[in-house]
């Protein structure tokens, strides 16, 4: 897999990932997360690809404080070959580059999968409760 910086020509087969893998929730318009990616720390926002199809993503994100994941996702069709685990070691190389001291996730409780995949990576159940506010009516 060639993993390489989000280009905006990309976008339609990525909202299409992220759709095929259950990502998108009616309050999260994928295009409106893009367009706030591409203007905050657009070369932490990850492509994998293979025979030049976008089979995986990843979307970092770093203030200065820590390091964040999201949008991790990986064709159903090519799961379970380690996809995931490069686009995380990319993802992670470049937040440690930018000197970045400690990654965040979330994870749904109940996604066990995905909480063991984290786990196998070296990630542990932080001891924390995780807050949000919505500063927009429609999403976030």
């Amino acid at each position: 897999m060639h993993i390489r910086p989000f280009q905006p020509a990309d976008r339609a087969a990525v909202v299409q990932l992220w759709q095929a893998c259950q990502l998108t929730v009616p309050w999260n318009d994928p295009n409106k997360d893009i367009d706030r990616k591409l203007k905050v720390g657009a070369d932490l926002f990850l492509i994998g690809e293979r025979d030049g199809q976008i089979v995986a993503s990843v979307m970092g994100g770093y203030e200065g404080h820590r390091g964040w994941i999201n949008y991790l996702a990986v064709d159903p069709s090519h799961q379970r070959q380690g996809l995931a685990q490069q686009m995380m070691q990319a993802i992670e190389q470049k937040l440690t580059d930018l000197g970045c001291p400690k990654i965040n996730l979330q994870v749904r409780n109940t996604n066990t999968a995905v909480i063991a995949f984290y786990e196998a990576l070296g990630y542990q159940i932080d001891a924390a409760v995780s807050l949000g506010k919505r500063l927009e009516s429609d999403q976030a």
